[in-house]
């Protein structure tokens, strides 16, 4: 199964949870996996959409307790490893959406391209070298089509 990492923050405004919900519905459309870090905002939106249209969903928790997975997460795995975790949701991945979001995000970005993982960015950290930027989420399904069929 082909998974697909969606990364961003952790607390967002109605209109990123509603995109990234857009995003996480067409992964699930695709027949991947959704990782992500289980917690709120970005990772919440993402895992709901994924969820609606029956989906599977991977939070990789920063804590030591399943309890802190947002409710639409399916399989939540615990790592007690702070951010240390988001090495693990993007080895976990084929490629990666990254919505908007902070450092934690700016940092599972470089992961990925130092690995060589493609990153597909909607409204994340401008002006990155090999990012695919886009501007809305059937875009962003669009070039995943591509990647998931590549790998």
């Amino acid at each position: 199964m082909k998974m697909v990492g969606v990364i961003g923050a952790g607390s967002c405004d109605g209109a990123a949870y509603e995109t990234a919900r857009q995003v996480g519905r067409g992964i699930a459309e695709k027949e991947a996996a959704l990782v992500c870090g289980g917690l709120g905002g970005i990772m919440e939106g993402a895992c709901r959409g994924a969820s609606e249209a029956g989906g599977q969903t991977i939070g990789i928790l920063p804590g030591a307790d399943k309890s802190s997975a947002n409710p639409y997460v399916t399989l939540p795995i615990v790592t007690d490893l702070g951010h240390a975790r988001n090495i693990l949701v993007v080895q976990s991945s084929d490629a990666l959406v990254a919505i908007r979001g902070g450092y934690g995000t700016l940092s599972e970005i470089s992961i990925a391209l130092k690995l060589g993982k493609p990153v597909i960015g909607l409204k994340t950290w401008p002006d990155m070298d090999d990012i695919s930027y886009v501007s809305n989420p059937e875009e962003v399904l669009h070039l995943l089509e591509g990647f998931l069929a590549s790998r």
